[in-house]
């Protein structure tokens, strides 16, 4: 049997830091492409090697799938964040639209055809009617950001690939992923600020934003092992959401995070940390993903704070 070598875009930021040794562990040989350097050192693991890799340079893109001929790519770099799309579209669009179109081009014209899994977002679907949730696949794409629409330039790209050039594609939409590693989130925000009480680094007081709205977050863990299922075993030229079995209210986990930390604290509101808008609930179905690949989500919100908090007290 061929062995499997994987090339991962995005190595470099959370899930795709995951994912390699995810990949690395079951025996792949894996690379990561990566644009810049994260915070910390790559790790040295056997099977495992890290290139660097700008997706807006074409050129360099298709060297990149010639050298290696991978039998996978889980693409996962892009410009990630919403907030940036608006103040930069053009950058966003030419990392997350050019740059996936180089590297489908470039999958297209390797002499072994890849099996390509690439992220897209939850952000498609843009506002959606509370009748209309759990979100399932078929909704109206209607995003709300620049972001947002470069990834269902992604998805549609993705499929068209695999309409005229039968080429196996599979998406991820995917929901709130946390874990671990994660910054920029409000279970991230929380745990950081009750570590840093903890060690006496700030006083005992958490600012926080909005806490009504009702998130499903999804452990790191689980995301990974959804994006190798899904190229194990999704149907190609389709979209999976990938989303936590169910809905937190943001106090809920803040409350949570206080518990399982031991820490006392006066919870502060603050104006900078609230949002002009904020959907009242996020909450993806995912009865497609499961049953055409078996997977659903096994960490529980508890385990998930737990292994976040073991993180913040070994980097602060």
């Amino acid at each position: 049997m061929t062995k499997q070598t994987a090339v991962v875009t995005g190595a470099e930021g959370f899930i795709g830091s995951h994912l390699v040794k995810f990949l690395q562990s079951k025996g792949w040989k894996v690379v990561g492409s990566y644009l810049q350097h994260g915070r910390g050192a790559f790790p040295k693991l056997p099977n495992l090697q890290f290139v660097q890799c700008d997706l807006r340079n074409g050129q360099r893109v298709t060297q990149l799938i010639s050298r290696y001929q991978p039998t996978h790519i889980f693409h996962l770099g892009a410009q990630s964040l919403p907030t940036a799309s608006w103040a930069d579209p053009v950058t966003t669009f030419e990392s997350n639209v050019m740059g996936s179109l180089y590297l489908l081009e470039a999958a297209r014209h390797s002499k072994r055809r890849p099996i390509i899994v690439s992220a897209c977002s939850s952000a498609e679907y843009g506002n959606v009617p509370e009748s209309a949730i759990p979100v399932k696949e078929e909704q109206q794409l209607k995003p709300l950001h620049p972001y947002g629409i470069s990834k269902v330039c992604l998805d549609l790209l993705a499929r068209e690939y695999f309409l005229d050039y039968g080429l196996a594609t599979v998406n991820i939409r995917l929901f709130n992923t946390t874990g671990p590693g994660k910054t920029s989130d409000a279970p991230s925000d929380f745990v950081r600020q009750l570590v840093q009480i903890k060690k006496g680094l700030q006083s005992p007081i958490i600012e926080v934003g909005n806490l009504q709205p009702r998130r499903a977050f999804l452990d790191v863990s689980d995301t990974v092992r959804g994006f190798y299922l899904a190229a194990m075993k999704g149907q190609r030229g389709e979209s999976y959401n990938l989303c936590a079995a169910r809905t937190y209210r943001i106090q809920e986990v803040l409350q949570t995070a206080i518990r399982l930390s031991g820490v006392k604290a006066e919870i502060r509101p603050v104006a900078r940390l609230m949002r002009p808008s904020d959907e009242k609930i996020i909450f993806g179905s995912t009865r497609k993903i499961r049953k055409d690949t078996g997977w659903r989500p096994l960490n529980s919100v508890e385990q998930t704070l737990q292994s976040m908090l073991a993180y913040w007290h070994a980097v602060l």
